[in-house]
């Protein structure tokens, strides 16, 4: 019977990605919950490197595949190689970081065992000895329950909203046997042929790294009041972002946008500056660990979700604000 939790972490070159961890955490807590064990696979260039990383959370085993035809992600090459894992390890469970990368081959995946595959959960509960895994429906507008019909034989496909769950949550200090899974692709044909990988957007910092974001919205009113609210980044030591009406007018570069057609964040600390707080911005930044709102409409839905907030002017808090941090500073 087919037991236990395997996670496909996403890595880059040798290094794990964060959604990578976040989604080994996940399984970490759903495996303590369901008293079951938790290994993981770890594939492309370098695996070995990140499987070796893996290999420090408390998990079981962590396996390993780099073979030449995984040098570059295609869709064929990744689900082939990890339906043969799976295979071997017989999981009840296959969990991934809901990545570009998961929503592109893990329906391919899922689909090959005759499964279905719920995707981009942002969190779940154990329940009567089964999980229950949430998604958003309608944009974020509601939460929505979904678990599985008990089948045995092939496991269950569940992918991780980024921040759905920390990667502080994370259980390190293991020491998992690392392991070459063999995964031989011969015969299996890869019908992608990478010839250039190359960045849609080059920014200068990646948002989903930072500690501390200050972000903007259309509270700003204008181009030139943005020194405002950069002052207050510079004093935070933070990383300026905005929501997607100041990256639409050109204000700020579309690399710094937060939301569900921009970048999903989970910093330490969000400040949010005049912004009003609509549905397709929460769910970039609801995985904060604390957030602070600053706007003048007591009623803006931010201060839902706010541990702090501040009603009032920008242009009167913000400054108040920095130079306080400043004084603080020395």
């Amino acid at each position: 019977m087919a037991s236990g939790i395997l996670t496909i972490v996403e890595q880059n070159d040798g290094k794990v990605s964060r959604i990578g961890w976040e989604a080994l955490a996940a399984a970490q807590e759903i495996g303590a919950a369901l008293n079951q064990p938790v290994s993981a696979f770890v594939l492309g260039k370098n695996a070995q490197a990140a499987a070796k990383s893996v290999a420090e959370a408390k998990i079981q085993q962590a396996w390993f595949a780099e073979n030449a035809e995984l040098a570059n992600y295609t869709p064929d090459g990744f689900s082939a190689a990890a339906r043969q894992v799976i295979e071997r390890a017989q999981p009840q469970y296959v969990f991934a970081g809901h990545s570009y990368q998961a929503r592109d081959y893990m329906p391919k995946l899922a689909t090959s065992f005759g499964r279905v595959f719920i995707s981009d959960s942002v969190g779940f509960r154990h329940e009567g000895g089964a999980v229950v895994f949430v998604r958003q429906m309608f944009q974020g507008k509601i939460n929505t329950d979904f678990s599985f019909t008990p089948q045995s034989g092939t496991p269950y496909f569940v992918s991780f909203q980024a921040s759905a769950v920390s990667s502080d949550k994370l259980q390190k200090g293991g020491s998992a046997a690392v392991a070459d899974a063999g995964v031989n692709l011969t015969g299996v044909a890869i019908r992608t042929n990478v010839l250039e990988i190359f960045e849609g957007v080059k920014g200068k910092v990646d948002l989903t790294k930072a500690d501390i974001i200050v972000s903007v919205g259309r509270g700003i009113k204008e181009k030139d009041k943005l020194p405002v609210v950069e002052e207050l980044a510079k004093a935070l030591s933070a990383d300026l972002a905005a929501s997607r009406p100041v990256c639409d007018d050109g204000w700020l570069p579309m690399d710094r946008q937060i939301g569900s057609s921009g970048q999903t964040v989970a910093p330490k600390l969000y400040v949010a500056v005049g912004i009003s707080g609509a549905i397709q911005h929460i769910v970039g930044m609801k995985g904060s660990r604390v957030v602070v709102a600053i706007n003048k409409d007591e009623r803006a839905p931010i201060f839902d979700i706010a541990d702090y907030g501040v009603v009032g002017d920008l242009f009167e808090v913000v400054p108040a604000l920095t130079a306080a941090i400043k004084e603080v500073k020395g």
